[in-house]
Formats: structure tokens, sequence, C-alpha cells
């Protein structure tokens, strides 16, 4: 798009510019996501403002009955967060035509231009390497659980899908993370260039992950690839000259304005902390987190896969799978939390679990989703073999015995890898 020689800049160049550097600076101040440490403290009070204006702009100004919410869902492309990039846009095109009107005599945008692609580059690089850290560590797409292992195949969304796809393979995500790290080549201006064709890659294929598959991170990444293109749009003639002819061509390294001793040194240092901070806290802050509620994180004591085997209600042995109080099985993944599986549409009804304090061996049940109903669960354990069980729920008193199943047990994660293979194994 432009060029760093010292040269007149055309009038396309120029407005060009002004209208990404509106825009961008916008979306990086407004729709940081985590980039810059400590962000949400420095902007707290603009992003205060931000979160009245929008909603007030979305009712009044373009017309959307529903209300604009601002409560943290983990979607990224949330009403509220397509609100700021739209209005982003209309501000940088309105200050786009102002700022050519007054400044329609300027030659180039040298300066300006450096500071705007060392944003750019800190707010993608800095992105990409937490993003990649969690995938390295394999806490973002986790190994498929016994939820997603006894789901039928066709009731996973799109999403779904792709997160266990992605999770499955800890090797793939070693490769995806380091990928994604690579993006700290653009912390430096002498490997910005080629740090931009790496990125690039990646950010294309995360944006097609999310467009494809429904993941509601569409516009971040969608930003991310724009951003990574402005940064190689100088150099991209001498990419495409360097691979396509034998024309010999350099690329040329963005020059910093001329600052004085003190402040070099200083901005230096800045600097160097910086990336210190975000490559050893960042990678400390993932572990913890991995211990947290990641693959490292303490198991609950039913931990596993239950297939009920008996189930008694008032004394009667249930056989009839279209009865829709015999349960299908019982699934324990996280803390807190158990799912149950009848043969009714084999949908997942969910409890909260809570210890009893005064009772070994029982735990307080509660539904959730539908109107909350608690009950006593007590239980006891075969050895490793399985588990007995009985509760009274809505009148009727339950006994069952289940088998234990280990996540070794399913076809998926017990199929390992094989080098040679004389047919393939697609099941």
């Amino acid at each position: 798009m432009v060029s760093i020689k010292n040269r007149t800049w055309s009038l396309f160049e120029k407005i060009g510019f002004r209208l990404v550097f509106i825009y961008f600076i916008l979306i990086i101040l407004f729709q940081n996501n985590g980039a810059f440490p400590f962000w949400d403290w420095l902007f707290a009070y603009p992003t205060k403002w931000i979160e009245q204006f929008i909603p007030w702009l979305g009712s009044n100004i373009y017309g959307i009955e529903e209300e604009v919410t601002v409560k943290v869902t983990g979607s990224g492309d949330t009403m509220f967060d397509n609100l700021i990039a739209l209005t982003s846009l209309i501000v940088a095109l309105i200050g786009t035509m102002i700022w050519s009107f007054i400044d329609r005599k300027r030659n180039d945008y040298d300066t300006l231009y450096y500071w705007l692609t060392t944003g750019i580059r800190y707010y993608v690089g800095l992105m990409l390497i937490s993003y990649g850290m969690v995938k390295v560590i394999q806490l973002q797409f986790s190994y498929p659980g016994f939820y997603r292992l006894i789901e039928p195949y066709g009731e996973s969304s799109p999403m779904g899908l792709a997160w266990t796809f992605l999770g499955f393979s800890k090797g793939y995500n070693i490769f995806m993370g380091v990928a994604e790290l690579l993006a700290g080549l653009l912390l430096f201006r002498r490997t910005m260039t080629f740090g931009a064709l790496i990125t690039l890659m990646t950010a294309m294929n995360v944006m097609a992950v999310n467009y494809f598959y429904d993941v509601p991170v569409k516009l971040l990444s969608t930003h991310l690839v724009l951003m990574t293109l402005f940064l190689l749009s100088k150099d991209i003639k001498r990419v495409a000259l360097f691979f396509f002819t034998k024309v010999s061509t350099t690329i040329e390294v963005i020059k910093r304005p001329k600052f004085k001793r003190g402040l070099r040194i200083a901005i230096n240092s800045f600097k160097a902390l910086l990336i210190a901070y975000v490559f050893v806290y960042g990678f400390i802050e993932t572990l913890e987190s991995q211990k947290k509620y990641g693959s490292k994180a303490p198991k609950p004591e039913l931990y596993g896969m239950y297939k009920i085997t008996d189930f008694v209600i008032n004394g009667d042995t249930i056989t009839n799978y279209k009865n829709k109080k015999l349960w299908k099985s019982i699934s324990v993944q996280w803390e807190g939390s158990m799912q149950v599986r009848n043969f009714e549409g084999d949908t997942p009804v969910y409890f909260g679990v809570e210890k009893d304090s005064l009772v070994d061996r029982r735990l307080k049940l509660t539904r959730w989703g539908k109107e909350p109903v608690s009950f006593d669960f007590n239980y006891k354990k075969l050895d490793s073999t399985g588990l007995e069980f009985n509760f009274v729920f809505q009148g009727d008193t339950i006994q069952g015995l289940s088998k234990r199943l280990g996540i070794k047990d399913f076809r998926l994660t017990s199929r390992g890898f094989h080098w040679i293979s004389e047919y393939p194994y697609n099941r």
C-alpha cells in the first residue's frame, strides 16, 4: 500500500492510509482482547464509556430492537462487538474525509506509518503469542472428554466438531502453537516481513476455521488477517519479485524516527521488559491454568464414564428402553458436575454436584437447566469395575449398577499412531 522510501505519497496512498490508521487504531483500542498486558486496567475508563455508548447507539441510531448487552459470553462476535466494528468503520470514513480536506498538502505520513505499524505489530504479535502458548500446552483445545466421546456424532455443533478434531492430537496442538508463536518475529522490524508471511498463513487458517465451523471469533480473526496484510503491503511487490521472477530485490526495514539517546534506551528497555513479561509470565500463567482447569487439574473422585447395566425402579428392573426414567450412562468429567444420559433421544441432563459433609459416599445432585430439583445420590465403588448407587427421585426409589469405562475404552482414543497401515482404518 505504501512505501517507506523518502518520497511524496500518491493521493491514493494518503487517503488509504488515513482510513486504515483511524480504523485500526479504534479496533486496537476498543477490541484489544488482552493483546497488551494490563490493558483492562490502563483503558478502564474509556472501556466503561464505550460500554454505555455503543448500546445507546444501537438503540437510538441503528434502530436495533433487541438489547445490546456487554456481558462476557465467550463469543467475540456479539452484537456489541459488531457494532464497535461498524461504528469504527463509520468514524474512519468520516474522519478520512475531514483529514483529507484539512491536511491535503501533506507529502507523506512516514512517522505516523512507523507508529501505526508498531502498534499493529505488537497487537497481532502479542495476541498470537498468547494463543500459541495455550495450544502448545493444550489448554485451548482440550483432549476429548467423556461428555464429548459419548455424544452422538450428529448432535455435535460445527464448533464442537472442530474443537474435538483439534483437541484430539497433542502433536497437532504443538504444531499450531509453534506457528502462532512465530508471530513473535513481528516484534522486530528486521524480521517483520518474514514474520508477516508466516503470520498471514496462520491467521488465514484460523479465520477459515472460524468462518466454516461457525466459531464466534470471526471479527477478531478477520482483523488479524487484514492487519497482517497491511504490514505486508509495503513489501508485497518485492516478495512477488523474489518468489516469481529472477529480478534481484531487497526488503527494506522500516526506519525508526530519530530519538534522543535517553529516549531510545528507554524504548528499547521497555520493549525488552514487555517481551520478557509476555513470554515468561505468560508461560507461567498458562501452566498454572493447566493445573486449575486443564489436563493437569485434579480429577473428581468419581471421574469416569459409567455404563448402566442394571436399573431398578421401586423394586422393578427396567429393561424397556422407551421408559423415560431409564438411565443409559453417568459421566463425571469435571469437579462439581455430572452428566446423565437416558434412552429418550439420548439427550443429556446435567447435575450440579455437592459433597455431603455429614455422610460419606453421598452426593447432593441438583438438576440444571429446568426448574432446580435436588436429591441425595448414594454410591459405592465396586473396585475399579463400576459403581453401585441408589437414590429417591420424584417419589421413585431407584437402584442401579454400572460398569466403569475409561478414556481408552473408545475407538477414537485407543487407535493410536500407525506408521505402517496395509488398509485405511476409516471408521
